[in-house]
């Protein structure tokens, strides 16, 4: 596989309240060599300010993929996809719905709501990092994304 070129080099935002599944994501985009830019919120609300440009985040780069996890403070992550997939200017962002959740209703309202996959968090560290490399894979080097 090529080395990817600096324009290959995207944001990810991660919208992620738990330390841990933070810490492990950063360790799999540093494991795997990503190049790609991590950003990383806590919180519904703070994952919309983002993406808006509110804020302390008035400089924030628009991201080329959203890892969104679904149980959030502040506004959950249906909430937050529902208003990403609604707003013209953000909705061409592809979203990675990224949870703990293994729920049926759970998958058909992210799919529902436009998410572009979900996928369920594996506990284990060394499979959860491969999952990482895996969406980083498919939706960077795989997939075509808008400009």
């Amino acid at each position: 596989m090529a080395e990817p070129t600096p324009l290959d080099v995207i944001d990810v935002l991660l919208v992620e309240d738990d330390d841990g599944d933070v810490l492990m994501t950063k360790e799999a985009f540093e494991h795997h060599k990503i190049r790609n830019h991590l950003h990383v919120v806590n919180d519904g609300e703070q994952a919309l300010q983002f993406l808006r440009r509110e804020g302390e985040y008035a400089d924030a780069p628009r991201p080329g993929l959203i890892l969104l996890d679904l149980n959030l403070p502040r506004r959950d992550g249906r909430e937050v996809l529902a208003e990403l997939k609604d707003d013209a200017e953000l909705r061409l962002i592809p979203v990675v719905v990224l949870t703990t959740s293994e729920a049926e209703e759970d998958i058909v309202r992210s799919y529902s709501l436009h998410a572009n996959a979900y996928v369920s968090k594996p506990v284990d560290f060394e499979r959860f990092i491969e999952v990482i490399r895996q969406i980083d894979d498919f939706f960077v080097t795989v997939v075509k994304l808008p400009g």
